[in-house]
């Protein structure tokens, strides 16, 4: 077993992944907000003293100073909760870091009902559909803790603005060690002919997963899409589950406008429409709990997901 399964959360994942990185790449610097204890930074800290930068609660000076790093040939992976990588610090990610044509690597932290305790206000639910607007961005959802590490590193290989979302607490490992990820190709965890499940990120994928167990025992057979990159869409990947089933529901950890939804739905509509249907946040803000009620809260369950496939079916 190698380092890279033997991290115990997701903010170890991302930033070993980038520790590992940085050891053969010197122009990479990790720039925080403030939150290095949340996601573990102080790590990367300890080994690159020189190439770490604390830029207190300012997000948006954050973004800029990345961008000038860039700028002057660095390579930065910054980070804040989702919340403030998306909302607070847009104007500057959309112009300083995108239509300048800078290199920076995003990491949201605590998407959606992940952040739990945290509540409504530190939810991003509409950073998904913020980061597809901005040309030539890599949105990045992983599910598990391998995928994670891999695409990770890999945006830093394609020298492409790239936003990453990750939960911080907990990890699981779906995959095993050999697993080949790539960035815009979507894995096919199971086969089926009924209807097509798209999910990104653990909890939805999670779901899809257990979705499927449900609907096997009646009969109902799913096809399950782990979709971790968001842009650019797998859209070979995507439209031959729509070609195969004629049914297909997307889930995704946040709002439906402007997020991986609304893209499927406009490529489908463009290429072979199909009956759809979407587990997303509908008109509501976040809320505070544990992740176990906010997944009843929201309707982000395998029994939910299952109820909507069969009423597609029908």
């Amino acid at each position: 077993m190698s380092r890279k399964t033997e991290f115990k959360n997701y903010r170890e994942v991302v930033v070993g992944a980038i520790e590992d990185l940085a050891k053969e790449h010197e122009d990479i610097v990790f720039l925080d907000s403030d939150l290095s204890s949340c996601i573990t930074s102080t790590s990367f800290q300890k080994q690159f003293p020189d190439r770490f930068i604390n830029c207190g609660i300012a997000e948006a000076n954050m973004a800029a100073v990345a961008a000038g790093m860039s700028a002057a040939g660095l390579t930065p992976f910054i980070h804040s909760f989702g919340c403030f990588a998306s909302r607070r610090m847009y104007d500057q990610a959309f112009l300083s870091i995108g239509y300048a044509k800078r290199c920076v690597h995003i990491i949201g932290s605590d998407p959606g009902i992940t952040a739990q305790y945290n509540g409504g206000t530190h939810m991003p639910f509409e950073d998904i559909a913020l980061y597809r607007e901005i040309p030539d961005f890599i949105v990045l959802e992983p599910s598990d803790g391998l995928s994670l590490y891999e695409l990770t590193q890999q945006v830093y290989f394609k020298k492409q603005n790239s936003y990453i979302r990750t939960p911080r607490k907990g990890v699981s490992y779906r995959y095993e060690e050999g697993m080949k990820f790539e960035i815009g190709k979507g894995i096919e965890l199971r086969d089926g002919s009924d209807v097509a499940i798209i999910a990104t990120g653990q909890v939805m994928v999670d779901n899809a997963l257990e979705a499927y167990d449900i609907l096997k025992k009646e009969g109902i057979n799913a096809t399950v899409i782990d979709l971790h990159t968001i842009k650019p869409l797998d859209q070979e990947l995507i439209l031959k589950a729509a070609r195969k089933t004629g049914h297909v529901v997307v889930c995704e950890n946040g709002r439906y406008a402007g997020g991986v939804g609304e893209g499927i739905a406009a490529l489908l509509a463009r290429n072979y429409p199909v009956k759809m249907d979407f587990m997303s946040v509908g008109e509501r803000f976040g809320e505070v709990g544990n992740l176990a009620y906010l997944k009843e809260a929201f309707g982000f369950t395998g029994s939910h997901l299952a109820d909507m496939c069969r009423n597609l079916i029908k």
